[in-house]
């Protein structure tokens, strides 16, 4: 039996949009309450998606079910996996001692705190966020910087902050394609409308991480390498996205800023090195730079597990890998490794409606509510970072016995966030089937043409902090983007690319993002205070790309790509 989705239950559509925001608002209530963990807020908000989707908006308990259900193995395959993969990595890197080196290297750059964020936090979570995406840039990254001495919770806040401009395309350019896909939009034209967004951000990112660490004067104390790594990130991300392609946006342009940093330090110091007050303190901050001695090979095998990591996630990602004119890597591993059964229960069972469709009648090819779940165990990212997981440390000379020892206890510290994640991915996919997701993004379609440009951008804010994914949030809103552009007589494209490009600044408020930072920080129990100190950041980073979308949309029209064929 189909059900269609209801985007009034309530006869009025204010009262209905509020009923379809209590899930969320029971979620981040409880997070922010610091009260409250994060597994038990997400199995609250949980609970309140079911009995909303099932008394609010009739949709049937088996349906709600079943939704749930493929939330958490979505979950398993292509967010835990992932992420218990990159810390498995990390673990490693400490146990055998490069982790020290690794740092070494970093600090003999410079001691100065201000810079050693900017290039881990931003440059190095960058490349990550490239190659992996999802949670492994911030996991990654903020141990990085605690074992540098930064303080935890300084170190999952600043990664946070960082992991906004690169997302776009993250994961070799998944959420580029994914909004080509659901909106039939040339993935170029959208890449290089992108591309023509961020970059005024990703300039700016560097300066405000530091102002967010030191204070504004600290801040402009070492302007000049804050111009030169974040005006080479957005300058190869700017080129890159409009005259090459999207897949390797990321990884090109954190290498490049990363390059950039290293020549510049050589000639270019601080006036003086800002250190923290804890520095010094051998309990709290070891001095790494006397303690290690760094030769070229050395730290080429420090870095040697990232150099796997980068090896493998491109070669499991990019689907113009084909060798010798077969099939692409990624396309072979799904087809003979890959179980994609469809939920009975919920496959083609429920269909969009027609505020959603822009059409009354259904069309089955295109209206229907897909729900097939990827059983991926080879495919995944995941394996592809616990492949150069594994593979490092038998080069670094770890018994395999030790690495499953290991393994087991990453999992073990990682299992609360493991909880928290599927709760809040089967929530994901409650309001996502029941079409509370859809509910709110139409609320932000009301606003008329002359602001939706801003409010479009702010609905993929609302996406990504909804779904914890880009990826996630064009699918939700991409194609409702598209149709309400074309409505109001704007650009389709535009719209598209601001659905992708103000949803990263949603990224560091998702739940899923800060139980990932709290968890690769040591910081658990403190989720809902990370929230409330990085929430004022998402908000007011989303406003500024709300501007320049609008300002392309009503000063500048002819600054971005036009619709092409199939738009």
């Amino acid at each position: 039996m189909l059900w269609t989705q209801q985007y009034d239950p309530l006869g009025n559509w204010p009262a209905s949009t509020l009923l379809a925001a209590l899930p969320v608002l029971v979620l981040l209530g409880l997070l922010a309450s610091g009260k409250v963990s994060a597994c038990r807020s997400a199995l609250g908000g949980l609970l309140t998606a079911a009995t909303v989707a099932i008394v609010g908006f009739h949709m049937p308990a088996h349906l709600v079910v079943a939704s749930a259900g493929v939330g958490v193995v979505f979950a398993l395959f292509r967010i835990v996996w992932l992420i218990v993969a990159a810390v498995f990595l990390y673990d490693i890197t400490v146990a055998t001692g490069q982790f020290e080196v690794m740092k070494a290297s970093i600090a003999r750059l410079s001691g100065d705190r201000r810079l050693q964020a900017v290039l881990v936090a931003f440059s190095f979570g960058a490349f990550i966020e490239g190659a992996a995406g999802f949670g492994a840039p911030v996991a990654i990254s903020a141990a990085f910087l605690v074992g540098l001495g930064f303080r935890p919770f300084q170190a999952a806040l600043l990664c946070l902050i960082a992991n906004t401009a690169p997302v776009a395309w993250g994961a070799i350019g998944t959420p580029i394609l994914t909004l080509s896909t659901v909106t039939s939009l040339d993935v170029e034209a959208l890449s290089a409308t992108s591309g023509r967004i961020l970059p005024f951000m990703s300039l700016l990112i560097p300066f405000w991480l530091v102002r967010t660490l030191a204070g504004w004067r600290a801040m402009w104390e070492v302007w000049p390498a804050l111009l030169v790594v974040g005006g080479t990130f957005a300058g190869i991300q700017f080129f890159w996205s409009n005259y090459v392609g999207f897949e390797l946006v990321d990884i090109v342009s954190a290498v490049g800023s990363l390059l950039a940093g290293v020549v510049l330090f050589r000639v270019w110091k601080p006036a003086y090195e800002w250190r923290f007050d804890h520095d010094g303190d051998s309990t709290d901050t070891p001095d790494v730079v006397p303690q290690v001695v760094l030769t070229p090979g050395r730290v080429a095998r420090a870095w040697m597990p990232f150099a796997l990591l980068t090896t493998t996630v491109l070669v499991w990602g990019i689907p113009a890998i084909e060798p010798l004119g077969t099939k692409p890597v990624k396309k072979w591993m799904d087809e003979h490794t890959s179980w994609q059964p469809k939920v009975g229960w919920l496959h083609e069972k429920v269909a969009k409606g027609e505020a959603v469709t822009g059409h009354a009648a259904i069309d089955p090819k295109k209206d229907l509510e897909k729900a097939v779940v990827d059983i991926v165990p080879v495919s995944s990212t995941g394996t592809a970072v616990f492949l150069a997981a594994v593979v490092s440390g038998l080069l670094l000379g770890v018994h395999p016995a030790t690495l499953v020892a290991m393994l087991g206890r990453t999992i073990v510290r990682m299992t609360p966030a493991i909880a928290a994640i599927f709760g809040m991915l089967a929530l994901g996919f409650v309001t996502k089937y029941s079409g509370m997701d859809a509910v709110l993004g139409l609320a932000f379609t009301r606003t008329g043409p002359r602001l939706y440009p801003l409010f479009g951008t702010l609905l993929g804010w609302l996406g990504v902090a909804l779904t914890g994914s880009d990826t996630s949030s064009n699918v939700l809103f991409g194609n409702l983007q598209k149709i309400t552009a074309k409505k109001l007589g704007l650009n389709p494209v535009l719209m598209a690319a601001a659905n992708t490009t103000g949803g990263v600044m949603g990224k560091m408020i998702d739940a899923q993002s800060i139980v990932v930072a709290a968890a690769a920080t040591g910081e658990n129990g403190r989720e809902g205070e990370l929230l409330r100190a990085v929430f004022w950041h998402s908000i007011a980073l989303a406003v500024m790309v709300g501007a320049i979308v609008w300002v392309y949309a009503h000063l500048l029209p002819g600054a971005v790509v036009s619709p092409t064929a199939g738009g």
